[in-house]
Order: C-alpha cells, then sequence, then structure tokens
C-alpha cells in the first residue's frame, strides 16, 4: 500500500466529497439544533452551536478544498500528497465528531457520524500510503484523541462562562477557553511533525501536552469544586499528563529517532 498513488488519488475524491457532505449536513443540523438549545432552556448550549458548528463547517469545507491540492499531488506522485492528506483528514476528524454530541443529548439525529468515519478511513489511509510504522501511527491516533478532547474543552468552556455568575470562576473559563483551543492545535502540529519524522517532534508534543494541561487542569478542578464530581474537563489533561509521560521516556525518544531516519 504505501507510495500507492492510485489509491491515493481515490482516497482525495472521497476527502472532497466529504469537504461538500460537510457543508450540506452542518447547514442542515445548524439552526435545528439551535433551535432545539432553546426549546430545552439551554441558551447557553444553543450560543455554542452557534459559535463552534459554524467553526467546524468552516474547517471541515476548507479541508476538502486541501484534498484538491492532495488530489493534483497523488496524480503528479509527489512524494508530500499522503501528509497533506492525513491533515486534511485530522481536521474533518474533528468537523465530524463533535456535531454528534450536542444533537445526540436532545433526541436528534447526528448524521455528521459519517463524516467522522469517513475521515478515520482516509486519516489512516494517508498512513498507510505514507508507509508509518504501526508504532507511530499508534501513538499519532492517541495523540489525534488528545487533540479531540483537548478541543472540547474550550467549547465546554464557552457553555460554562455563561451559565456560572459572573466572578472568578466564570473568568476562569474565560482564561481557559482559547488555550484549549490552541492547545488542539499544537496536537495537531505534533502529529504532523511525528509522521514526518521532524526532529522537533518531541519538543512539539511537550508543548502541546502542557498547553492540554494548562487549559484542561484548572477548569476541571474548578467543575469538581462546584458540581462536587468528577468532570469531563479532566479528561483531556489527565491523558496529555500519560502522553508528556511516555514522550519523555528513553524509548519513545529512540522510537522517533529511527521514524526520523526512516523519512
Amino acid at each position: 500500500m504505501k507510495g500507492n498513488n492510485k489509491l491515493g488519488s481515490v482516497l482525495a475524491v472521497i476527502g472532497i466529497l466529504t469537504g461538500l457532505l460537510v457543508l450540506f449536513l452542518m447547514a442542515s443540523i445548524y439552526q435545528v439544533n439551535i433551535d432545539g438549545k432553546l426549546d430545552g432552556a439551554r441558551p447557553d448550549e444553543a450560543i455554542t452551536v452557534q459559535i463552534v458548528f459554524a467553526l467546524l463547517g468552516w474547517l471541515g469545507v476548507a479541508a476538502g478544498a486541501l484534498w484538491v491540492m492532495v488530489l493534483y499531488g497523488f496524480l503528479n506522485k509527489a512524494s508530500w500528497a499522503w501528509l497533506w492528506g492525513m491533515m486534511a483528514a485530522t481536521v474533518q476528524l474533528l468537523a465530524g465528531f463533535f456535531p454528534i454530541i450536542p444533537p445526540s443529548s436532545i433526541g436528534l439525529p447526528a448524521p455528521t457520524i459519517w463524516v467522522f468515519l469517513i475521515a478515520l478511513v482516509l486519516w489512516f489511509g494517508m498512513l498507510f500510503i505514507g508507509g508509518i510504522h504501526k508504532k507511530i501511527i499508534a501513538l499519532a491516533f492517541v495523540s489525534g484523541l488528545a487533540y479531540v478532547l483537548t478541543f472540547i474543552d474550550g467549547v465546554g468552556a464557552i457553555s460554562r462562562y455563561q451559565t456560572e455568575a459572573k466572578g472568578f470562576i466564570s473568568s476562569m473559563y474565560a482564561m481557559s477557553q482559547m488555550v484549549n483551543w490552541w492547545g488542539a492545535i499544537v496536537w495537531a502540529a505534533f502529529i504532523f511533525a511525528l509522521v514526518k519524522g521532524k526532529p522537533w517532534a518531541l519538543p512539539v508534543g511537550v508543548f502541546a501536552s502542557a498547553m492540554s494541561m494548562f487549559g484542561g487542569f484548572p477548569v476541571g478542578l474548578t467543575d469538581v469544586i462546584i458540581q462536587g464530581r468528577f468532570s469531563m474537563f479532566l479528561v483531556a489533561p489527565l491523558m496529555s499528563t500519560g502522553l508528556l509521560i511516555y514522550l519523555l521516556s528513553p524509548s519513545t525518544r529512540k522510537m522517533l529517532d529511527v521514524q526520523k531516519d526512516l523519512i
């Protein structure tokens, strides 16, 4: 499968169509979910949907446009095509995953699950075409989970900011919100560097872990104090803590050095 430009071209066409699917599906569920949240007396979640669904729609469609470049690359047997295809799929994974959650919580259909599943196939397909070692793929996949969960922490902070009385606690959510979204971007950069065997992959992974921890632990612990129970805000920073420990281990450094030599 490594270096299979014909397969890459087919997957790129599917990626382009997935970008158009994101546009159609997000437009079809956008106002419906806003109205559903308002009917359920959750104006905070309605505003969150209004902001985040639009953002993910933009990103998902832009990723579809990126697939056009990837198709051009595969048709011309360019060595970079699989890497940018992987990045396009990474964006579409996020665009497909989060919009599953709000409609599911109020009994509405969540059709973007198809975007997520297609993007998952495209993501693995690009890595196999790139000839990436299975251990690197596994690390990239776990890092991808941290990427998605860190982004969701930023989404949750938008809703929490609106529901808490204005003061220190609401300000904590405001201060952490973009830290989590920036952290998600850094995780995406780490995945890019990891599979490409860049020498700066490890320090970027350390940075991504720290961003997720700095963005997630303050709001997670604040949430525990308020709610008196485990907070889902803590999943991303806890996972990132585990990844940080793993990244700093000698065996991981050796694995990354081998990947660097193979690329």
